[in-house]
C-alpha cells in the first residue's frame, strides 16, 4: 500500500495576507482622467483619500497600464467621485482596453483641458503637487483647485471584496 504524501501548504505571504486584509476593507470608487499626449486618458482608482480640508488637498495611487503611466505624467487631473449611478462608468475605466470617453458616457472637455465625466456627483480638479515611489506604485498628491458637485443626490458606490456594493439608507446601522 503506497504512502500518501501531505505537505502541510505554505503559510500565506505577508504580500498574500496584505490583500485579504484590503479585500475586507471597503473602498469608495473615484474615476481619475486627465489630458494625455494622444487625447483624454483615465481609469478607476479605490485609493482616492482627503487629506486637508484647508486647502482641500487629496492623495491616491497609481500602479501599471498605460492610462497609469500617462496620469502619472499629467500636471493636473479631476476625481470623478463616482455613484452607484455610475457603475457602468466605472466598470469601463477599471477595464484594461474598453472604451473611455464615449458619447454614452456623457463627457466634455473642460477650459483647462481635461476630460469632465458630467454624471459624476463629484469632481475635484486638482493640480498634482507630490509624487513619492512607494514599492512598485506611485502616491500622488494634488491641491484641489476647483470643485464641482450635486450635493446629496448619489448613492455611493463602494468596491469591497472583488465587488461592487450600493450603499443606501437601508444600509445604515446606526
Amino acid at each position: 500500500m503506497p504512502l500518501s504524501s501531505t505537505r502541510p501548504s505554505a503559510p500565506p505571504t505577508a504580500s498574500e495576507l496584505f490583500r485579504s486584509a484590503f479585500r475586507a476593507h471597503p473602498a469608495g470608487l473615484a474615476v481619475v482622467t486627465a489630458a494625455g499626449p494622444t487625447g483624454p486618458v483615465g481609469l478607476t482608482a479605490s485609493s482616492v483619500i482627503s487629506v486637508s480640508a484647508d486647502p482641500p488637498a487629496v492623495a491616491f495611487s497609481l500602479s501599471g497600464g498605460q492610462s497609469a503611466a500617462q496620469l502619472i505624467e499629467a500636471e493636473t487631473v479631476v476625481i470623478h467621485l463616482m455613484g452607484a449611478a455610475q457603475l457602468d462608468v466605472v466598470r469601463a475605466f477599471s477595464t484594461s482596453g474598453s472604451d473611455r470617453f464615449t458619447d454614452e458616457m456623457e463627457w466634455e472637455t473642460l477650459p483647462s483641458g481635461e476630460p469632465l465625466l458630467a454624471a459624476a456627483p463629484w469632481a475635484l480638479r486638482c493640480r498634482i503637487t507630490h509624487r513619492v515611489p512607494v514599492g512598485g506604485s506611485l502616491l500622488l498628491a494634488a491641491a484641489v483647485h476647483e470643485i464641482r458637485g450635486h450635493p446629496g443626490k448619489a448613492e455611493p458606490l463602494v468596491y469591497h471584496d472583488r465587488s461592487f456594493h450600493q450603499l443606501s439608507d437601508q444600509s445604515r446601522i446606526v
